[in-house]
């Protein structure tokens, strides 16, 4: 069966072209809405090391619970000379960097 075209049965690249663009462009804003953390997530992702740490530090020892706390705080600071690095700046480029390394917890 072959697909109706809005355009006809002989597509005019141009259309079609624009078609594909406006298609692209509502498929990225509906996968940028589902990926989106926002603070209270990342909040929620910071308590979550903070408790591992905890926890693995009890039961595997300190040194092997502060690598856990260290890893996160290395992800934070990588993420933070990225923004930085990208022209952004202040505040902002802290959030970002902070919302990359703990809005994971959005899907837990």
């Amino acid at each position: 069966m072959m697909e109706q075209w809005p355009e006809g049965p002989a597509a005019e690249p141009k259309a079609a072209r624009e078609r594909y663009a406006s298609d692209m462009r509502a498929s990225r804003k509906a996968l940028r809405e589902v990926i989106r953390a926002d603070l209270p997530a990342a909040h929620f992702g910071l308590g979550i090391v903070v408790v591992a740490s905890v926890v693995v530090g009890l039961f595997a020892g300190a040194i092997t619970g502060a690598l856990v706390a260290g890893f996160f705080a290395a992800l934070f600071l990588v993420a933070l000379a990225v923004m930085l690095r990208r022209g952004i700046r202040g505040m902002d480029a802290g959030r970002r960097a902070y919302l990359f390394t703990f809005g994971w917890a959005n899907w837990v």
